[in-house]
């Protein structure tokens, strides 16, 4: 299986499309700025909309602030709960339902590369990629973060 990615930062849009995959769409609400740090350009779930194969799921996006687990991604769809966490400085970990699925790796660029851990269903990948391209992979650990907000606070 392979997916297509779709991503429109700017305007906010992302569709990812693919033989055998269900469509997947993820919209920012139009005429909203987008921010600088999200390839979809927010985090705030009331501004998103997200569909998978025509129906409405439920997303739910952290704050991302200072622990790599605040930049989690929360998914109800196919009557699946999905997460994306990142779990090192590049990856992020999918789950669905509690059930490590694999890794993914996205820059937010558009591209996603995957290592799954079992096979992924046709949804699995689907949602997976969303997720990845929409809102990046990786974090710092927080022990980094909170130097590197030291730092700026004691820099002349």
């Amino acid at each position: 299986m392979h997916a297509d990615i779709a991503l429109d930062g700017p305007a906010g849009t992302l569709r990812i499309t693919g033989p055998g995959l269900p469509d997947v769409e993820l919209v920012r609400a139009p005429g909203t700025p987008p921010d600088a740090h999200t390839p979809i350009g927010t985090r705030r779930a009331a501004l998103l909309t997200l569909t998978v194969d025509g129906a409405p799921a439920v997303i739910r996006p952290s704050r991302g602030r200072l622990l790599r687990r605040s930049y989690r991604v929360d998914v109800r769809a196919g009557g699946h709960r999905y997460r994306l966490v990142p779990c090192s400085y590049a990856e992020s970990r999918l789950s669905r339902d509690g059930r490590r699925l694999g890794t993914l790796d996205s820059t937010g660029d558009g591209r996603v590369t995957d290592d799954w851990a079992v096979e992924p269903t046709p949804l699995d990948l689907a949602v997976g990629t969303a997720l990845a391209a929409a809102f990046g992979t990786g974090a710092a650990p927080w022990w980094e973060t909170a130097g590197d907000i030291v730092g700026e606070l004691i820099a002349p």
